[in-house]
Order: structure tokens, then sequence, then C-alpha cells
């Protein structure tokens, strides 16, 4: 900043002050400003900042103007806050503290000659480090210049360097651009060379209210210690933070690829724009070109733009690259599972969402695949330097990058799901600790986060579309209400984004699936689109469910999970719970309607089908450990350590065999927490479970213990061929495989079990 004596207030130039925008104050001030021209200048209006000089902060009205120099420290600021100028010493002075002043001036007086140290001989068209030594030797930092110097005075040129002279000689580049060597003798002069004084700028902290969000400005759970720990990090980290639009990093770690193997270029045409919006066009192509998101392009490949409004009625730049996806080949990088991600938050009771800033764009094209992205407005032809949206792989792109940044860092730590990235901790100081840890991997791969959209050192977040707290995860209701507010659909595009957002939603949900099994019916190809009160009904219970869903605990690793699963005429349910404080908490559900051939089962089948998909869809958390399932159909029990089962049965007690558990009978008046359908007895005639219901009774409970991978009664190969040839379902398999290498013919399979038909 500027001191200035003959400066009547005390003015910060008009972009500084935009950043301060919710500290600016856009009134008409009763002076006017004149330069030391004598023109005059408007002022843009005034604030109470937090100015800094040396050790000591001062609060001053400050007025805003077009100024050249950033601040410039008015005569009404010195007065105020006693300072003293003394331009002999060059410093001010207040409060006992000396603080330095610098001339903007070059004192070349300091500067000294720097001689060869011994003779050299530069080849034609080529650059040498020679060694000099400075006339005036000193331990201090120099700056190395090209002076006119002997060197010069034959046509070399010496680079411009820094060095820290603490030895004898200083390393000295010259250049010979001529096409004949030359020669510096010893002691020639070669460059000039001047002592470089360190002025280290330190960066405002976030002291002011501008700085700090308001999340934590005003939040009642942090004691003043802690509040000045987070103060203390966010200061050491400001340069992490994003300060305007234009401030946007550049990952440092990759750069995006645009894969098109050998298709040719594809070039469309520009649609045509309203003339009202034009004008907006131009100006957001001019606005990305002054931040260095674009450039011209001169290549062969153009795709049209799309100007979209958003909700806040600013206009969103889009590039319609559907035909350059459809030639580009896929990047499989796997996105993580949103549920995985949301179980791994178990036992934290702190939480910080952090954002970054335009994150596409922090990641930078490859130069060769830049010309890819081309768009053309009708007013020219442009490139991204960095990242767009629409781009198919590019989120895969960001993730790849995110779970590099943050690799190392345990799901105990953090964790990311594209640009959504949440810390968590269970105690303040570890989840301060964590929050460093973050902070520094960001840092490193030169990212920059949106402040205003970071929540710091919270008890309850949101984070991807769910309300996430120490007692465990519950829907948003900003999501829910797009649900509950959603008008009966009209058509099945309606329909289908209707049940998209619910379907979300449906591990919070009992009976989910039977509850939209009409509405899943009507967007079906074959089906025509006819609203009844059933599709009426069962869009009203799930919006009703949605709205009172339960808050779903986490996964707890030192606790034994509980499986009860049921099933009905139209479809099978489960709820995974835990015994957590003397209560059963639920984790998830799962339910699923069952398909035509699958209606027809026996009780017995429908009920083992039910055990089947739940524990396969619920594998991530009962693999490789003990659990309870609960069931209110006494013979399964019996079925599951049945010797000599067959078919479908062996195939499904077979799978099951992979897994440790326990089974236990309960009656249907206390499986309610399981779906709560109907049942119907099973039939004598079923061929399947006959010899289950004909031959055995189970009058009480008894418990079967299935070992993980290990057989009850081992099987040899020989056993397993006759059992294969004798079922069924698969002897006809066999037999066709046996007999011809070819695919059977569907008239060939016609008279064959449903089983043989699928396989």
């Amino acid at each position: 900043m500027l001191v200035d004596t003959g400066a009547n207030v005390t003015l910060l130039r008009t972009d500084l002050a935009q950043k301060l925008k919710e500290q600016l104050i856009y009134t008409a001030p009763s002076i006017s400003l004149k330069t030391a021209t004598g023109e005059k200048t408007e002022i843009r209006g005034k604030l109470d900042a937090s100015l800094e000089c040396g050790s000591r902060k001062f609060h001053h009205r400050i007025y805003v103007a077009d100024i050249t120099d950033p601040c410039i420290l008015g005569l009404d600021f010195l007065q105020k806050f006693n300072f003293t100028v003394d331009l002999e010493k060059n410093e001010i002075r207040t409060g006992g503290e000396e603080i330095p002043l610098f001339s903007a001036s070059v004192q070349h007086s300091k500067s000294c000659s720097v001689l060869a140290k011994k003779r050299t001989i530069i080849p034609a068209r080529s650059e040498c480090l020679i060694q000099g030594v400075p006339e005036v030797p000193g331990q201090f930092r120099y700056a190395v210049t090209d002076f006119p110097s002997q060197a010069s005075q034959k046509g070399l040129l010496v680079a411009a360097t820094l060095v820290d002279m603490e030895m004898e000689a200083i390393p000295v580049r010259v250049l010979n651009l001529n096409n004949k060597p030359k020669i510096l003798d010893k002691g020639d002069v070669i460059a000039t060379c001047e002592p470089v004084v360190d002025i280290v700028a330190r960066p405002p902290e976030f002291s002011g209210a501008q700085h700090l969000p308001s999340t934590l400005e005003n939040f009642q759970i942090l004691n003043e210690e802690q509040r000045t720990a987070v103060r203390k990090l966010l200061n050491e980290f400001q340069n992490l933070f994003s300060t305007c639009d234009a401030d946007v990093g550049r990952c440092n770690m990759t750069q995006h690829r645009i894969n098109t193997g050998d298709h040719p270029p594809i070039k469309q045409y520009p649609r045509r724009l309203p003339l009202a919006r034009k004008e907006e066009a131009d100006n957001l192509v001019k606005e990305m070109v002054d931040n260095g998101i674009i450039e011209e392009s001169s290549g062969p490949w153009a795709s049209p733009i799309v100007l979209v409004k958003k909700k806040d009625g600013s206009t969103r730049f889009c590039v319609d690259y559907r035909k350059l996806n459809e030639i580009t080949k896929k990047d499989s990088y796997p996105l993580p599972r949103i549920d995985d991600t949301l179980d791994a938050l178990n036992g934290s009771q702190w939480f910080t969402t952090l954002d970054l800033k335009s994150g596409y764009w922090q990641i930078e094209i490859r130069p060769e695949d830049r010309e890819k992205t081309a768009f053309t407005t009708g007013q020219g032809l442009w490139q991204f330097k960095v990242m767009p949206f629409g781009l198919c792989n590019a989120p895969a792109t960001f993730e790849r990058l995110m779970e590099t940044v943050l690799r190392g860092l345990s799901s105990e730590a953090c964790l990311v799901y594209l640009d959504d990235i949440i810390i968590v901790g269970r105690t303040f100081e570890e989840h301060l600790n964590n929050l460093r840890k973050v902070f520094q991997r960001l840092q490193k791969a030169n990212l920059k986060l949106n402040l205003k959209k970071c929540r710091f050192f919270q008890k309850e977040v949101t984070y991807l579309g769910h309300i996430i707290s120490a007692e465990g995860v519950k829907t948003d209701p900003e999501k829910i209400k797009a649900v509950v507010d959603w008008p009966r659909p009209e058509t099945v595009h309606d329909l289908r984004s209707f049940l998209g957002l619910c379907t979300y939603y449906r591990r919070f949900v009992k009976n989910f699936s039977t509850i939209a099994k009409p509405l899943h019916k009507l967007t079906e190809a074959k089906s025509n689109f006819n609203w009844t009160e059933e599709c009426e009904k069962s869009f009203n219970s799930l919006k009703q469910a949605l709205t009172s869903s339960p808050i779903l605990t986490y996964p707890r690793t030192d606790k034994d999970f509980i499986l009860d699963t049921d099933a009905s005429n139209e479809g099978i349910g489960a709820v995974l719970s835990q015994n957590i404080g003397n209560e059963e908490r639920v984790i998830a559900y799962f339910s699923k309607s069952l398909g035509k051939p699958e209606r027809n089962y026996c009780v017995t089948r429908k009920e083992l089908l039910a055990i089947v998909k739940s524990i396969e869809h619920f594998h991530h958390y009962l693999y490789g450990r003990k659990f309870l399932l609960r069931t209110d159909h006494a013979s399964l029990r019996w079925l599951l350590n049945f010797k000599e089962p067959e078919g479908q049965i062996a195939r499904w007690i077979q799978r099951l065999q992979e897994y440790d558990f326990e089974i236990q009978h309960r009656k249907g008046t206390s499986h309610g927490n399981a779906d709560a359908l109907s049942r119907r007895p099973c039939k004598e005639s079923c061929k399947q479970c006959t010899n289950a219901e004909k031959k055995f009774g189970m009058e009480r409970d008894i418990s079967v213990k299935v070992v993980t991978t290990t057989t009850v009664d081992p099987w040899s190969s020989c056993e397993i061929q006759k059992a294969q040839l004798e079922d069924p379902a698969i002897k006809p398999i066999l037999e066709k495989k046996l007999n011809s290498a070819e695919r059977p013919s569907w008239q060939e399979i016609a008279p064959e079990s449903p089983a043989t038909k699928r396989y």
C-alpha cells in the first residue's frame, strides 16, 4: 500500500473492494475527490475495514475509487492513529513500533559489476553457465541483470537471475546467438548485480466478518478456544479459497484426455440464437476468454452451444457434445456407491463439507485434445483450455483425480464423491487435524475451494442428498419436498422422473417395490398410460412413506447383523438391523417385486427366494461375518439342511453356503418389521419342495449354522455329475451340450421347464 501524506482520505481500489462486497456500502458520499492533476474522480462507495500495519490492526473508514495503487493510506488515517512519518529513516512509527517504508525508485548506487572468473569460450549458437565474481562481495541475495557490459558489446545475452551469494562465485547464464564462437577473458564485465531486499507481505487474517462463513461466525457450539483454532487454520490456508469468479485453481496432477481414436473430426454448424441472446452469448464468451477458460481455435472440430437459464435468472453456457461423446472411447473408472460412502460415516460426531470452486474448470485438457472441444457462436471458433461440462468421461477424470489427491487418508478422516468432499471426526481435535490434512492435499494439487459453500464443524450436514448426523442418515427435506409437491404425472416421461427421485431414497422405505409396482407397470413399453385409482393410491403412498421415513443408523463393525426376510404373492422384502444401545436400529430396507414366473412359486420357494436375494443385496455387510436370519416360515430351517436338494433349491442352498448365519423362526405376528405381506399354504404338487412338506413338520425352534465356504456333506465329482443328470432342469442342458456345440432352437427347448429355458 502507498503512504501518501498529500491524500486527505484513505482509498481502496475498486476491484479489491468488490471482493469485500458484504461490507461495501454503495451510497454517494458527501465529499468530492480530486487527483494530483486536478481531475475529479468518482467515489464508488465506502466500507469499514481492518488494516494491518506492522503487528497492529486498525479499524478505519475507507473510500472506494478507481485508483492505480491497491490502497492509499491518507492523512486522515495517519492523524487518527498518531503515526509519525520519518523520511530520514524511511519509516513510520506508532505506539513505539517502527514500520519500514520502501521507496518505489531503484537505487542504482548499490549495484556492482560481475566479472568473469576465468577465460571462457562460448560456442556459436550456444548457452554457457559462467562463474562470475561480484566486485563488492557480501552476504546478500543478488539480482543479476544484463546491463551494458563487455559481454553485451560482444553480442552476448545475459539471462536475468536471482541468486543467493553464499559462495565466492555466482552462476551467470550467457547466450551466444552468433554464428561464430565468442571469448570472454578473465576479469571481463559480464553482468550487473544488486542486492535484493526481501519484502514479506503478510496476508490478511480471517479476522473480519467478511472472511468467515456465516455458519461459523454465529455457531454457538464452538467455544472461543475452538473458534480461535478454526480461525488460525483458515488463515493458514487462506490461499486455498477462491477470492472471485476468476480465481479458479489449475490442478497440476492430471489433464483430461478425449480419446476419439482415428475417427475423423466432427463439425456441426451453429444453431441460431434469438437476437436478444446473441449479445448475452458474446458477453459470456468474452468473460471466459478473460478468465483463461477458453481460447481461439483453428481446428476442424465444432459443436453447437446451448444457453440454459438457471434458477437465479442467470445463464449457464453449455456446449452440445453428444456427437463428440458418441465417438469418444469411454473411461470405465467407477464412481463410488453412495450407500457405501454413507456407511463409512459411522461413529462421526463432527462434519465439514467442502465445495470446489468450478471444479471441472480446475482440470486442464491435454493441448492436443483441446480442438475437439471447439464450439462456435457465429462469432468465431473457440476451444476450452479446461474441462467443460458435458464431456462423457469428465466425471471419471474428476473422481480419479480426487481419489488420487486424497489417497492415503482413511475413510475415518474424509470421503469424496466427485466434487463433494466430507471431512469427519469423532472429536473436535481429530476433526481439526483431519481438516488440516485435506487442506494440505488440496493445496499441493493447486485446487481452490468455494468458501461460501463450505460448511465447517457442523453436527449435521447435507451430503449427497441426505442429512448426515451422529445419529445416522435421513432423507433431505428439501429433496423430499420436491416429491411431496410433485403434480400427478401426465406422461411416461414425467412418471419416470418421479420414480427416479423416489428410487434414490428406496433404502429408507419399507416395502418400496410393492408400493411402487403399479407405477412401474405404467412405464413398461407395452403398457398404455392409464392412470387408475391403484396408481393414485401408489403415488400418494410413496409421498407419505418418504415424508415419514426413519433415521437409518450407521452399521457397526462390532455388532452382529440381523436380517429379517419375508415374501408374499407380489414381492419379497428384508430389513437389515443391529442391536445398538438395547434398541434394534434399522440400517437399510430392501424390497423387490416378483416377476410372473416367480409369482407362481409355492410359498416355500418364495420365502427361500427372499432369503437368497436379500443376502445377495446385503452381501457387502454380511459376507465373512456371522449374522442372525429371522423368518416366519418354519420349514425353511429344515430345507436349508436338506441332504439331497434338487434343481433350483440345490443351487440356492449352494449359494447360501458361503455365508455364516443362524436361522430363527418368528411367528408372523412378531415379524412385522419385514414386509407385512399375506401368505398362503405350500401346494402339495410343488416339484421343488413337496418332500419337505410331506415328511417333516417343524413345531419347535431349532438353529442351523451354515459355516462359511464349508459344505456339510461334501459331494464327489461323480456324485455331482450323477445328480446333474438326474436333475429335471439341468439334464436336458447337458444332453444338448454333449450332442452339439450349437445353441438349440426355440422349437427344441419349447417342451422343457422354465428353468431349462432360462439357462
